[in-house]
């Protein structure tokens, strides 16, 4: 008997990919496809809904005629809280996905905030009030498409996260579902009683008929369509990107974390059964939901990292490619004093100012592409500074090493300035496809290739560790500079909208 593969969809914000993987995690055939970033105002990111779900399906054919084997189940994960609004008839969506960086909700949000109404937003959910969460996505959409507010409270229209929209194309409009994980990032999604809440979707003023159901992250979510590549594969595994990397480094266990480094950079400590109430705004979240138990973790989103360098590469053209980067840091032997508060898209936890604006502190007429390029990738290292410092304040243990994943941790110039930034051990696995290899196991999980979560943490091994180097005297100066350069953009912001 052929061994069996698991066919994992990794739908993220600037590309599709689809992996098939083995039982042990090997990668046996891998497509990727790109596809367009939509700007249509200041602050305003889309993307085409029939562009992702194309690019979809055209790596799922490649991967699947190259693996030529016995796939048995197909997991999903997506970038979370990006929000589509389709015709349950035709599953034509009624306007182009308005992706989680879109700040154009900011005075919904704020209107909601000053009516006092965070706190208890931040109760119910685990989440702040922001435009980077669905649900004041949605009542744009409803509110500014004609006709769709009607529509969706007769029924007629649906709203998925991109799982739920993929979920319903690949089965023809037969399961309209999500998994708790992305439920949880809705801001109508009671975190405690597992249920939507109608608190919420008064406070957001949206219809109830729009929502999916919410599944555990292991369930029976439907079958891929007969005219599509995978026919009949069964669809056994749905995660959101960073819940997905979670289960991907195997951090099964209270006190484990990991941060996830691709175009925005996300920080997921696991709090087992305990959804821990943050006093520094962090969010409290699903890690993940199986057999019906809730594990909980509180998360820390930094909204630019690898973007930061897309920047450096697409608008200023001072690199040829991202890689590039890594080379370019290490050419010089310290940063030479210049900053950047890669705050192109507002700053994430624990600052959660959506206006703030991006910066670069510190240039002489020496100042080129080497320093630009160390300062995008030291922003991330200071950043997750500032996270494990907000978690560490609300009560988390001080994590005794950091698994990190995604595309931007291949440079090992990056590796090591974490390591030396945040003062822990860091460490890359075997498999940095985290994300993608998490789908894979939790829809191996459902089909019965893995028997428990334990089976996974005894197959997870480090590629390469880091340890901190950094005079201690040197990391505390380089902190007091990021932080002023932190409070500098914070000042113009409050000049900017006086």
């Amino acid at each position: 008997m052929n061994e069996p593969l698991l066919l994992a969809i990794d739908q993220g914000t600037t590309s599709s990919r689809a992996i098939v993987f083995d039982r042990a995690g090997a990668i046996v055939a891998n497509a990727q496809r790109e596809f367009e970033q939509i700007y249509p105002h200041d602050g305003w990111v889309e993307h085409d809904p029939e562009a992702i779900f194309n690019s979809v399906v055209d790596t799922c054919r490649q991967a699947l005629d190259a693996a030529n084997g016995d796939v048995v189940a197909a997991g999903i994960t997506n970038q979370r809280e990006t929000t589509v609004v389709w015709e349950r008839a035709t599953g034509k969506p009624i306007y182009n996905a308005i992706v989680w960086q879109d700040r154009r909700t900011a005075s919904l949000c704020d209107a909601l905030r000053a009516d006092g109404l965070e706190e208890r937003v931040q109760e119910l959910t685990g989440l702040l009030l922001d435009p980077y969460f669905s649900a004041s996505k949605i009542a744009w959409i409803l509110d500014h498409v004609e006709g769709a507010r009607t529509r969706a409270e007769s029924g007629e229209l649906a709203f998925g996260t991109i799982d739920s929209f993929l979920l319903w194309r690949l089965t023809g409009g037969r399961s309209h579902a999500t998994d708790a994980t992305n439920a949880s990032r809705t801001l109508l999604f009671n975190i405690h009683t597992q249920q939507y809440d109608d608190e919420l979707l008064k406070y957001f003023n949206v219809p109830r008929a729009l929502l999916p159901e919410v599944k555990d992250c292991t369930a029976e979510f439907g079958r891929i369509m007969e005219t599509l590549p995978g026919a009949g594969i069964p669809i056994l595994g749905i995660a959101g990107d960073q819940q997905a990397a979670l289960i991907g480094q195997a951090c099964f266990e209270p006190g484990m974390m990991k941060s996830t480094y691709g175009t925005g950079c996300f920080a997921m400590f696991n709090t087992g059964t305990t959804a821990v109430a943050s006093s520094n705004r962090l969010l409290t979240t699903v890690a993940y939901r199986l057999g019906g138990v809730t594990t909980y973790a509180l998360e820390g989103s930094i909204f630019i990292a690898g973007a930061a360098i897309q920047w450096l590469r697409d608008e200023l053209k001072v690199l040829e490619n991202s890689a590039d980067s890594e080379s370019l840091a290490a050419s010089i032997k310290d940063n030479q004093g210049v900053y950047m508060v890669s705050a192109f898209t507002g700053l994430g936890a624990p600052y959660w100012d959506p206006h703030a604006r991006a910066a670069v502190f510190g240039m002489t007429r020496d100042s080129g592409p080497a320093q630009l390029a160390r300062a995008a990738l030291e922003a991330v290292c200071y950043q997750t500074h500032d996270l494990l410092t907000a978690m560490t304040a609300d009560g988390a243990q001080h994590p005794n090493t950091l698994r990190v994943d995604g595309g931007m941790v291949a440079n090992n110039w990056l590796l090591q300035s974490l390591a030396d930034i945040t003062g822990v051990p860091v460490e890359r696995p075997e498999v940095v496809e985290t994300t993608a290899l998490g789908a894979a196991r939790l829809a191996g999980l459902g089909a019965g290739v893995y028997d428990s979560l334990d089976s996974l943490a005894s197959v997870w091994h480090a590629e390469r560790r880091a340890e901190p180097s950094l005079d201690s005297s040197v990391r505390k100066r380089q902190l007091r500079c990021w932080n002023a350069a932190v409070d500098a953009v914070a000042r113009y912001t409050l000049a900017l909208h006086e």
